[in-house]
């Protein structure tokens, strides 16, 4: 049976032999920058914004990579094309962008003296496991709000999508420790409401659909889709500072994210939002975003076999 491909460095290689140094700046400094787009019926979904938000933060980071953001698409595509042979027509991948700044000969614990350095970059795939996330459409979310909270903008630029993601998983030992399907969101210094781990959160009140600024969040791909759709729902959308007390209060609050897309968040921290049920609000605009694809994104979701 053929095996998934993987883009690394400068061309194609089977997944099984892609390898990354131990050396590599993502792995000692945890310098990852990274990207994830999936496809529907097989075909990748707005991976132009991805790759552009990739070379954006490539940008700031001062990370220069021989491809252009047209060949780095290029190949994503191939990538997609390749490995979707290896699925059922009705299954999807989730395609992931990583560069990193490159090996460093010196293992440093910082960054080291000032060296040359070539990027690793990668482009991979796997199969969306959507059993995963069927819970969610049935039940709905339960988020937690930890101890930990959100690192600032004034340390990390949350414009730029990266992997250094420790205190994600501390933070997920907590919210686990109180429900172990928690998906945790963090607040800021401040108490305000950011977001998930792999997700945007938002609330709706009185048809208004409520995003934390993007002062304090990576603006996502699905969010923008989620504005795009409201306003054909006769729903506003603004961003604002909102708090747990607001979250609690709302009428329904939603995640918005790659894999699957949307769906219902119903609880957080043990408290149920609205009436504790996925909400007429969230069909709507989950029906919208099916007719933007071409698909049933809920029965795709709901049939996936284990």
């Amino acid at each position: 049976m053929s095996e998934p491909i993987v883009y690394l460095n400068h061309g194609f290689v089977p997944a099984s032999q892609a390898k990354l140094n131990i050396y590599d700046l993502g792995l000692v400094l945890g310098a990852t920058l990274t990207e994830m787009t999936r496809t529907f019926r097989h075909q990748p979904f707005r991976a132009e914004e991805h790759v552009a938000r990739l070379y954006r933060s490539l940008k700031y980071s001062g990370i220069t990579v021989p491809l252009t953001q047209e060949e780095m698409l290029a190949r994503t595509r191939e990538l997609a094309e390749a490995n979707c042979k290896l699925l059922r027509p009705d299954e999807d991948i989730g395609i992931v962008h990583f560069v990193t700044p490159g090996e460093h000969a010196m293992y440093a614990g910082s960054a080291g003296a000032a060296a040359p350095l070539t990027p690793t970059i990668c482009i991979h795939s796997f199969p969306l496991r959507f059993i995963m996330w069927r819970h969610l459409f049935v039940e709905g979310a339960h988020v937690v709000t930890p101890s930990i909270r959100h690192i600032p903008p004034q340390c990390i630029e949350p414009k730029m999508k990266n992997r250094s993601r420790l205190h994600w998983f501390l933070a997920d030992k907590q919210s686990q420790a109180v429900d172990p399907r928690a998906i945790t969101l963090l607040l800021d210094l401040e108490g305000n409401v950011t977001e998930c781990a792999g997700s945007n959160f938002v609330i709706i009140k009185d048809h208004t659909i409520i995003s934390p600024t993007t002062r304090n969040i990576l603006w996502g791909v699905s969010l923008q889709t989620v504005k795009e759709l409201a306003p054909n729902l006769g729903m506003e959308f603004v961003e604002k500072e909102f708090q747990p007390y607001d979250v609690v209060n709302a009428d329904e609050a939603w995640l918005t994210t790659t894999p699957y897309c949307l769906a219902p968040c119903t609880k957080i921290n043990n408290i149920p939002i609205g009436t504790g049920k996925p909400g007429p609000m969230f069909q709507q605009m989950l029906a919208a975003w099916s007719r933007r694809v071409g698909m049933d994104i809920e029965a795709q979701l709901l049939k996936a076999q284990g």
